[in-house]
């Protein structure tokens, strides 16, 4: 099986890298956008590598790696009411929303900012920089994800 390779967006007051190095893994929830909830739910396998990508704040970039830990399965918060991802229209037995889990790997000494992603030769083509691109996870190519790593070391 090939590994694939992803980037997940968080906004660090929500939940930082720091988070999950302190909690080892989390249930990656609240994903209300189709496209990504599909690429979860149909796309994403045990092991598939993913950058960790902290945005809406002043330096944004990949701050570390983790990896995709539990496959997909129904996502707890769209049936928890009072919760701000509840979704009262999903039918637990025929959930609309689904996550995957994700592990800690590694917190970079320093980011590799967006700035720097711009300016490195193989990262052209990476959704995240490409004008207008507002999905919480997009995936990367193998030559990207080892790229990044490369700039975070």
């Amino acid at each position: 099986m090939v590994r694939q390779h992803w980037l997940f967006k968080s906004e660090p007051r929500a939940y930082s890298i720091h988070d999950l190095e302190r909690d080892g893994s989390t249930e990656w929830d609240g994903v209300r956008n189709y496209r990504v909830r599909n690429f979860m739910r149909d796309k994403m396998k045990l092991g598939d590598g993913v950058l960790y990508y902290h945005s809406n704040t002043d330096v944004l970039g990949v701050y570390g790696t983790a990896e995709v830990s539990a496959l997909a399965h129904p996502d707890s918060s769209q049936f928890e009411a009072g919760n701000k991802y509840h979704d009262a229209k999903s039918d637990p037995d025929d959930p609309r929303w689904w996550c995957v889990d994700v592990s800690h790997r590694k917190t970079f000494s320093r980011p590799v900012t967006r700035e720097s992603m711009k300016e490195t030769p193989g990262l052209e083509e990476m959704w995240v920089l490409k004008r207008g691109m507002r999905l919480s996870i997009t995936p990367v190519t193998e030559r990207e994800f080892d790229i990044i790593k490369r700039l975070g070391r």
